[in-house]
């Protein structure tokens, strides 16, 4: 179980979408294991300075995500396979 709680915006659903369904799986447990547990670590980093707004490679995906860290809650904002 994840220290975080991940949330996935519309667009990111809809950007995940275009991945198989077991590609799909697979690639949000990934971010649930790495970006859950760690969200500042895991080889991310901050946009623009925004020490909350991050971007990270994550299996087969580059995603950009907000921490809210007051609420344990990562939300990925945008998912684009590499």
């Amino acid at each position: 179980m994840s220290r975080y709680y991940v949330a996935y915006t519309d667009r990111a659903e809809q950007d995940l979408s275009g991945l198989s369904s077991q590609s799909r799986s697979v690639v949000k447990a990934a971010i649930e294991r790495s970006i859950g547990n760690d969200p500042y670590g895991c080889g991310s980093s901050a946009i623009r300075g925004d020490k909350d707004r991050r971007s990270a490679a994550v299996s087969t995906v580059i995603i950009e995500y907000e921490v809210s860290a007051s609420v344990l809650t990562v939300t990925v904002i945008h998912a684009q396979s590499w």
